[in-house]
């Protein structure tokens, strides 16, 4: 007899078992006392209506806190009180009829107190129930004692499944919080990558249009037009990467390179095309490409950067005094490192064998 069955149609549910107090009713409507008929009636109803009242309590208690507070504890303990006496006063008209009370008192228990308290409750109500028809004269016993015993079993059960759905939905929200954090970071981090990249190219072009305003004019002003390009450029792959549908393109990271280290006065040799280069190491490439010409224009004051493209594996290298080292722990590496790790690539920065320069590596395993 569970006394609820969800956090918020529990009480609903446990009114249907209400049922079972009418073998109670029509032993009190047959009571020959009209005081102890009265009285008796009075206190099925009132035992009734506090049991549901009661249920209904604790079901909006588990509605919003998923378990029952301390002090819900202290309001049970009243309520099982109130029932006990209200069984009580059924007794001189239901006689053993009145027993069916404690079945629901227990069952009520088992779900509302602490399990130190439950169980003593359960077992004294189930003794009750078992002693007072072997020791009142003329009280059958129909197997009360069972029906607690019974009753408190079902609705300790039913508390444990509660208490394991409880925690699977706090874990599945943790989980999806996680998932969000995760999401948050991955958002973070891409756009540290294109921000990195894109804002190191405009401060290049800058510095550069500033300088040949008073040497070369037209020039200045295709710099000028290739910042707003690029901040445009800029702004859309933010935007598309707040949406989740940002790409990377190896040919694309390739002439992008060429044109910041143009910009940057860096002599480069870059592939021509990238055709020989599978699908699934194409954007692993261009972040590497990405990631380590903005190390290269920011830090290195290199003179001259090579990058070597192959199927398996792309290099970049400088001549620079300050590059790829002094950037190794900064975030965009970490999220290159990241990405190569997520595909089972090894990345490798640091200086170059012949200690003229940087180099920053990743390599794919066949």
């Amino acid at each position: 007899m569970p006394p609820y069955s969800g956090r918020q149609y529990g009480w609903i549910f446990a009114s249907i078992w209400l049922f079972y107090l009418g073998d109670s009713l029509n032993a009190l409507l047959k009571q020959p006392d009209l005081l102890w008929r009265t009285i008796g009636v009075i206190a099925l109803v009132a035992f009734a209506g506090c049991y549901l009242f009661m249920v209904r309590l604790a079901s909006r208690m588990r509605h919003a806190t998923s378990a029952l507070p301390r002090s819900f504890t202290i309001r049970a303990g009243l309520g099982i009180a109130a029932m006990l006496a209200l069984f009580g006063l059924q007794i001189p008209g239901a006689g053993a009829h009145a027993l069916t009370c404690l079945v629901y008192i227990a069952a009520f228990g088992m779900v509302s107190l602490s399990l130190r308290a439950a169980v003593p409750l359960a077992v004294l109500l189930t003794v009750l129930a078992e002693v007072l028809p072997a020791v009142v004269p003329g009280w059958d016993d129909n197997g009360y004692g069972l029906a607690v015993l019974l009753g408190s079993a079902a609705t300790w059960g039913i508390r444990l499944a509660a208490i394991r759905q409880y925690r699977l939905t706090d874990a599945q929200q943790e989980i999806a919080d996680l998932a969000v954090q995760n999401e948050r970071a991955r958002i973070a981090a891409d756009l540290h990558d294109i921000l990195g990249h894109s804002l190191t190219v405009v401060t290049v072009k800058a510095e550069l249009a500033q300088r040949l305003l008073d040497v070369d004019l037209d020039r200045a002003r295709r710099e000028l037009a290739d910042l707003e390009s690029l901040a445009r450029d800029a702004l859309a792959d933010v935007r598309s990467t707040a949406m989740g549908v940002r790409g990377i393109s190896l040919p694309g990271e390739i002439a992008a390179a060429r044109e910041a280290l143009a910009a940057a006065n860096v002599e480069a040799v870059l592939p021509g095309a990238a055709d020989e280069i599978p699908s699934r190491n194409r954007e692993l490439f261009a972040w590497t490409i990405r990631e380590a010409v903005t190390n290269i224009v920011r830090h290195s004051r290199a003179r001259h950067a090579t990058v070597h493209l192959s199927a398996s594996a792309v290099e970049i290298l400088d001549d620079g005094t300050g590059g790829s080292v002094a950037s190794a722990d900064g975030q965009g590496l970490i999220g290159l490192r990241r990405r190569a790790e997520a595909l089972g690539a090894k990345l490798t920065v640091g200086r170059r064998e012949d200690h003229q320069g940087f180099r920053v590596r990743v390599e794919v395993p066949s």
